[in-house]
Parts: C-alpha cells; sequence; structure tokens
C-alpha cells in the first residue's frame, strides 16, 4: 500500500487517547447509570441498539471476509463502520439507561441470562482497547502487531456484538 503512515508523535497521541478512552468510557457510563434524566422518553431505542449490535456483527464478519479475500481498502471502511456503529450503540444505550428503569429479567433462563450478560459487559469494557491497539497497529502500517491484536479484538468484539443482540432478545418481553 502507498499511504503515509503517521508520524511518531500522531502514534504516540492516539496511544494516549486509547488509554485515556478505555479508563473514561467505562467509568463514564457507569455514573451515567446513576442519573435519571426526566422528561424524556427513549423507551424506543433497545430494539435500535440490538439492531445495530447486529449490524456490527455483521460488519465485523464482511471485514474478515474482506481481508481474507485480499480487498484490504474495503476491510478498513467496514472497520470504520464497525467502529461508528459501536459509538451509536454506546450513545443510543446511555440515552436509554439515563432516561428509563433497567428492566429485571423475568424469564426461567436468568442463570443464563444473567451470565450472558455479564460476560457481556465486562467484554465490552475489556475489548476498548484491544479494538483501538488493533486499529492503531493497522494505522501505523505495522501488520505484524495488528495481526496479533485482531486475534483477541475480533472475537471479543464479534462476541460483545452478538451478546447485544441475545440480551436484548432475552430481555425484550419483560419491557
Amino acid at each position: 500500500m502507498n499511504r503515509k503512515l503517521p508520524s511518531e508523535q500522531k502514534v504516540q497521541s492516539f496511544r494516549k487517547w486509547i488509554i485515556g478512552l478505555s479508563i473514561i468510557i467505562p467509568i463514564a457510563v457507569a455514573l451515567l447509570f446513576g442519573i435519571r434524566v426526566e422528561g424524556f422518553d427513549f423507551s424506543f431505542l433497545p430494539p435500535i441498539y440490538a439492531t445495530i449490535n447486529g449490524a456490527t456483527g455483521i460488519i465485523l464478519i464482511a471485514a474478515l471476509m474482506a481481508v481474507k479475500a485480499k480487498k484490504i481498502s474495503l476491510h478498513q471502511r467496514l472497520i470504520q463502520i464497525a467502529l461508528l456503529l459501536s459509538l451509536m450503540f454506546l450513545v443510543a444505550y446511555v440515552l436509554y439507561h439515563m432516561t428509563s428503569e433497567s428492566t429485571p429479567y423475568g424469564g426461567e433462563w436468568s442463570y443464563l441470562y444473567y451470565f450472558i450478560l455479564i460476560s457481556h459487559i465486562f467484554l465490552s469494557v475489556v475489548v476498548i482497547p484491544i479494538v483501538l491497539f488493533a486499529y492503531l497497529h493497522a494505522w501505523k502500517g505495522d501488520y505484524e502487531k495488528h495481526k496479533k491484536w485482531v486475534k483477541f479484538a475480533f472475537p471479543i468484539w464479534l462476541y460483545v456484538a452478538i451478546t447485544g443482540v441475545v440480551v436484548y432478545l432475552m430481555i425484550s418481553p419483560f419491557y
């Protein structure tokens, strides 16, 4: 590929952003759960953010297929779309939870539901720096390191996307 690689200064700046975002996002989301904003009805958001999760999963699989087919620019665009979808999910998720009470699960599969939910939440925090560092290595042209990070990033990100849909499908009868 003939493209200009980022300067070491830009790479170091991006590293700092990754570390900062990896700390700030989970803390901010946790704190925002304690804030309840009245007067807004975002109860329509759960099926939308579940759909965003599903689309992210599909895009990730398409990105894997593109890179295996050596369609690198398509792979790059798909990953950027997946990142954008993940950001859109996060915004919708926070808006919903800041304006709505949590819905308790009332089904007979509660152990399975809570296992999936807890693993989904835990891995959604873990995946932030892993995905961003994988992206950083690709951006700076270090494809060997990129591949090493992606071995962890891809399955975790895909699991988070898919379990987001599963959690929604399991909890939706109780809204």
